[in-house]
């Protein structure tokens, strides 16, 4: 196993300036190139762009020109995936680790076998993750191997996202859209569609075949005119989305996960939250409960000026899960790979170390 890996970043948006400053501070991954998918970030520094110090190295959207620097891999970071662009990379022999909706590529259909044969062809491997679905689901396969029975695995994600300015994520689950639009109904489960695949991943995980994977969603308007920033969400429409992804066997309930997201004090109906976080159930032999937040470090308290100063917590949450797994997916079998197929991730190189004076 090589001391160092060289890395591309692909793409430079909120979760890929965290992916760009985790690698260059990680002592066993070497920055080698980055991909800028606007052409206005073509021929800028990699640094500047992450917003840290400059590095030298120069973005660009030449990816034959990134293949040929002959990456161990690529950190791969768009909000959503490109087929031709993945078949490109693997088929050059370069692993992938995704935060790009991709879980196992079974929302993929005929692409997914694209996809795969891409890696075999090429000897490379991909794997996708994030924090939400990735990482959670993480915690509740790991949660499960302390149980003798396991009868149902539930993981309820909650936050008030009023602060999180991110139309083009939130637009496609239903956020904005009036409560009455008859084209509603539909919009949260094709906008997570991606939780279906980390169903079928925890489902794996216990050696399940499910029936069927169902989508059970609903919402709640805002009674008041919310400005969000870059985007407003007008009285009477969704400010609330609840999605549950649930896998059956014989028309029980296995595996439920599920999200409810809220957007100011106004809601209709007024639901209320059990904090922001994930709390993860697994009922069974024993029952196991587990709650999961996230606080900033005391230093990023002192220094924050604002409150967006926050905000990067989830990116480096939704960046850090596939980095970690760099190692185990250089090492693994051609192919695409999920937590089910690695060896526990570890957190190496992340641990400040204070030099002797």
């Amino acid at each position: 196993m090589p001391n160092t890996y060289r890395v591309v970043q692909w793409t430079t948006g909120n979760v890929g300036k965290s992916s760009v400053e985790a690698i260059v501070r990680h002592p066993n991954y070497e920055l080698v190139g980055v991909y800028a998918w606007s052409k206005d970030k073509v021929g800028r520094d990699a640094g500047e762009l992450a917003g840290i110090e400059p590095l030298g190295i120069t973005a660009t959207d030449d990816i034959d020109a990134l293949l040929a620097l002959k990456p161990d891999v690529v950190v791969y970071n768009p909000m959503w995936i490109n087929v031709d662009e993945l078949v490109r990379i693997l088929e050059a022999g370069v692993n992938v680790v995704a935060t790009a909706s991709f879980i196992t590529g079974h929302n993929l259909g005929a692409d997914r076998d694209r996809i795969e044969q891409a890696a075999k062809r090429g000897g490379a491997t991909i794997f996708g993750s994030g924090v939400s679905p990735g990482f959670a689901e993480l915690l509740a396969i790991v949660s499960a191997t302390a149980c003798d029975r396991v009868d149902k695995i539930t993981i309820s994600e909650s936050a008030d996202t009023t602060l999180y300015d991110s139309p083009d994520t939130e637009r496609p689950v239903g956020f904005g859209t009036p409560i009455d639009d008859p084209n509603l109904a539909p919009m949260a489960s094709k906008g997570t569609a991606v939780f279906a695949e980390a169903v079928r991943l925890v489902a794996d995980s216990l050696g399940l075949q499910l029936d069927e994977i169902v989508c059970e969603a609903e919402y709640a308007k805002t009674t008041e005119d919310l400005d969000l920033g870059s985007w407003r969400i007008d009285a009477g429409c969704v400010a609330g989305v609840y999605v549950s992804w649930q896998g059956r066997i014989g028309g029980r309930t296995v595996i439920d996960l599920n999200v409810r997201w809220r957007k100011g004090q106004s809601l209709e109906p007024d639901w209320q939250l059990d904090g922001d976080g994930w709390k993860i159930t697994v009922e069974g032999r024993p029952t196991i409960n587990m709650q999961v937040g996230f606080l900033p470090p005391p230093d990023m308290i002192e220094n924050a000026k604002s409150i967006e100063d926050f905000f990067v917590l989830g990116h480096i949450m939704t960046a850090m899960p596939p980095i970690h797994a760099i190692p185990a997916v250089v090492a693994a079998p051609p192919g695409i790979a999920t937590y089910n197929d690695l060896p526990l991730p570890q957190a190496r190189g992340v641990v400040p170390v204070q030099q002797n004076a």
